[in-house]
């Protein structure tokens, strides 16, 4: 990794760090986002896995429920390693200009979904049939992309879980589709000692950045910074899509 890269990591992770603190999430869509405009997406993905670890970690440890989730969840979180190992290869190598354009379109389709007032609800009696097929797709995408997302986030806004419930349920998703994303990684050479103490020293200004946030939070509205959240997500994805097809 070159050094004069080394500012641009530390305030990436700065900002995306405070946005996970002002609006719960963020942290590696803005991460890989924004580092993909410097490096491809695999060199992002490598630098985002201990930041994005330790801090899904502590968002997992913080909720009540960690058992019952685990239990409710272990066949999605199986599907999202499946569907990672699956796709192994695709962000990496000679894909890299297809993964920029997948990436692209991936923060494209979370950013609409973030912007639209539409709510989805999945019934009950589905759960059992599509959480291991949301969790596939969610590993495919992260594999191809670095970002986890899609379709998990929507996917568990639409079950109706309480506010601390939902919280700890993406702390849960996101630290299974770090660790896959992490050893997917490995398989293919792009995660090594580098990367990882690269990833290691990014982890301070990702911590930093959230503290900041979670000091904006009470200062600015939240949902305000979220529809801007969202609007430069669209305008990043819609660049990274156009580059990786040019």
């Amino acid at each position: 990794m070159p050094d004069p890269l080394l500012p641009v990591i530390l305030l990436t992770f700065l900002v995306a760090g405070c946005v996970k603190g002002v609006i719960g999430l963020g942290l590696p869509t803005i991460a890989v986002g924004l580092l993909s405009l410097a490096m491809t997406p695999a060199e992002a993905a490598a630098l985002l896995v201990v930041p994005s670890l330790v801090t899904n970690l502590w968002q997992l440890a913080a909720g009540p429920s960690f058992a019952a989730l685990a239990l409710r969840f272990w066949p999605m979180m199986l599907g999202v390693c499946v569907g990672t190992w699956a796709g192994s290869g695709l962000l990496t190598g000679a894909n890299a200009g297809g993964a920029s354009t997948a990436l692209g379109a991936a923060l494209m389709v979370y950013a609409l979904l973030g912007l639209t007032t539409l709510r989805l609800a999945v019934p009950s009696a589905w759960e059992r049939g599509l959480a291991p097929a949301v969790g596939a797709a969610t590993g495919l995408v992260t594999a191809a992309t670095g970002v986890f997302v899609i379709p998990a986030v929507p996917y568990l806004q639409a079950l109706g879980l309480g506010k601390d419930d939902l919280v700890q349920a993406l702390g849960l998703s996101f630290t299974v589709s770090t660790v896959a994303l992490a050893l997917s990684l490995a398989r293919e050479g792009a995660f090594d000692g580098t990367d990882a103490g690269l990833s290691l020293l990014a982890l301070a200004p990702a911590l930093g950045g959230l503290w900041l946030g979670q000091w904006l939070r009470g200062r600015i509205s939240p949902e305000v910074f979220r529809r801007c959240f969202f609007l430069g997500l669209l305008a990043l994805g819609a660049h990274l899509a156009l580059r990786g097809m040019l």
